[in-house]
């Protein structure tokens, strides 16, 4: 190994430490949440998983972008098998060490060529619509400076690796047709191959040159790209397959019991029950139990996952009925907030240690109420999520805090629930005028 391969073996282990440290803290941040058991009915779970996040099924409703999505999709998967090699050949000096296929090698490199030539038109495609043509979604107030300037580094970013890995392949094919050392015979190049006659315009030295800054351009850079995801919307490469996994298999629209509110239910429903017994375990820290959600530590993991999953597509939104007609909710915010908030947590706590407090809250510092009530708890965007992300909890858990916790609600909701704890029903009438509706029929 030559002082080349082991500046190479550096980059790449700094570049893989420094991803899996990335990946600690988000996990850490997760974890900053309560625990939820979803770990029931794997077999659902795993059909979920290879139908939502392998199969790309919610992607193509919507079939411009879905089908783009795929190419790119697909592309990052198979042209990656191709890192294995340059890898090998960064460390250990060779080049094309997988030549040795013959014919096989031919049709894979060719398959990475195809690919990687969809992969640049539909990064295209993408950085047109987003930037060219006005599509509402992405003009959503909530996608100013980072989120917005995020979509179109990594769509920039792209089509440079892409580019990169055609003209590699284009230089070495010429390279190779002239027998320099080094430059083995092997691969079959039908998308470069249109580059060949303006490559093969340079010398050998510029070839050889102009193949190496490609090649490290191209697997730099796609380490780099691996450290971007974890402050990018795009970690949900990482994150799409389990967040799918461990959603709710739940029917959509069936909300959660608090186990101390079931609990007073039942007791005020059994005659037999002692009134003073304990009615749930007092928390083990002795902490008064809090009801709903205020800051991201009163939410469960997975709503937290689902903050880091999110790709601020804005489907979610774009079906919102609330948002639909004018109101302020938009569910992609709800989860960019929940995520920067988590953030701001974290960095906290690396700053602090892991009793950081600060007199920030999600709820009221970056998702306030008028949001919150706006939601009509119809689902419509946990149904439109390609990644099955459920805003809808979250939002459903901070109107408990207010609810329950301050006695926030508006004045309809006041109403009804004085009806009720007076009547039974969400009607201003007593029990015993219930069916004079039916003395005249």
């Amino acid at each position: 190994m030559g002082i080349s391969n082991w500046i190479f073996l550096t980059v790449v282990l700094l570049a893989i430490g420094a991803f899996a440290w990335q990946v600690s803290k988000i996990r850490r941040n997760i974890m900053l949440g309560r625990g939820i058991n979803r770990s029931d009915n794997p077999s659902l779970r795993l059909a979920n998983m290879a139908r939502v996040a392998l199969g790309q099924s919610k992607m193509v409703v919507r079939p411009v972008a879905g089908i783009m999505h795929i190419l790119i999709y697909v592309g990052f998967v198979i042209i990656n098998i191709e890192v294995l090699e340059i890898i090998i050949d960064g460390i250990f000096g060779t080049h094309r060490i997988f030549g040795f296929l013959g014919g096989l090698y031919d049709v894979l490199i060719a398959s990475f060529e195809i690919l990687a030539f969809l992969v640049l038109f539909a990064c295209v495609v993408f950085f047109a619509r987003r930037n060219f043509m006005y599509i509402k979604r992405f003009r959503a107030r909530e996608l100013t400076a980072w989120p917005k300037s995020d979509a179109n580094i990594i769509l920039i970013v792209e089509i440079l690796l892409m580019s990169a890995f055609l003209s590699m392949n284009a230089s070495d094919a010429v390279l190779q047709t002239r027998g320099v050392e080094h430059y083995t015979q092997a691969g079959a190049f039908p998308i470069s191959g249109f580059l060949i006659p303006w490559f093969s315009s340079f010398s050998d030295g510029s070839l050889v040159a102009i193949e190496r800054f490609a090649w490290w351009f191209h697997i730099v850079g796609i380490l780099l790209f691996l450290n971007y995801l974890p402050i990018s919307k795009h970690f949900h490469i990482i994150l799409a397959f389990p967040n799918v996994y461990f959603a709710s298999i739940k029917p959509k629209g069936e909300f959660s019991n608090l186990d101390k509110v079931t609990a007073e239910v039942k007791l005020m429903l059994d005659p037999d029950a002692d009134p003073y017994a304990a009615t749930a375990e007092a928390p083990a820290d002795g902490a008064v139990e809090k009801f709903g959600a205020r800051d991201v530590p009163d939410l469960h993991w997975k709503n937290l996952m689902d903050a880091y999953t999110c790709t601020e597509c804005g489907r979610c939104t774009s079906v919102c009925p609330a948002n639909i007609t004018g109101k302020l909710l938009s569910p992609r915010k709800i989860m960019m907030d929940t995520r920067d908030r988590m953030e701001e947590i974290g960095k906290g706590i690396d700053k602090n240690g892991a009793d950081f407090k600060d007199d920030k809250a999600l709820l009221g510092d970056y998702i306030t109420a008028e949001e919150l009530w706006a939601c009509t708890t119809c689902n419509a965007c946990v149904d439109a999520c390609p990644v099955n992300i459920n805003p809808v909890e979250i939002i459903v858990d901070l109107r408990r805090y207010l609810v329950m916790e301050e006695s926030k609600a508006p004045t309809e909701l006041n109403g009804m629930f004085t009806n009720i704890e007076n009547n039974g029903a969400p009607w201003a009438f007593p029990q015993a005028d219930r069916l004079k509706w039916a003395e005249e029929i």
